[in-house]
């Protein structure tokens, strides 16, 4: 029988989940996360496109109460944009560290 291996989507080299309309971009063993929620959608021919998104950076410590982990915050149009300020913020704190 056949091992089913699984692959997992990456964007600029890091890692993107996506769990119902919560997509998070980085590694969870990193200092921190994207978090990118789509509030609303609209139709474009047969498909659902997202409108409005929710970006959050945040710390991945379990410590730190879930309040106290947001770093960042803002609402984009579109995905292309939410995943491009996700980014800018994600490398800009990673550097910061190194």
């Amino acid at each position: 029988m056949a091992e089913k291996t699984e692959t997992i989507l990456t964007y600029k080299g890091k890692p993107l989940v996506r769990s119902g309309n919560v997509l998070y971009y980085g590694d969870m063993a990193e200092k921190c996360v994207v978090m990118l929620q789509i509030l609303s959608t609209t139709t474009k021919g047969d498909m659902q496109v997202a409108d409005k998104v929710q970006v959050q950076l945040l710390l991945t410590d379990p410590e730190v109460r879930m309040k106290d982990r947001i770093l960042k915050k803002s609402e984009k149009n579109g995905l292309y944009n939410a995943m491009d300020i996700g980014s800018i913020w994600l490398e800009r704190t990673l550097a910061e560290d190194k």
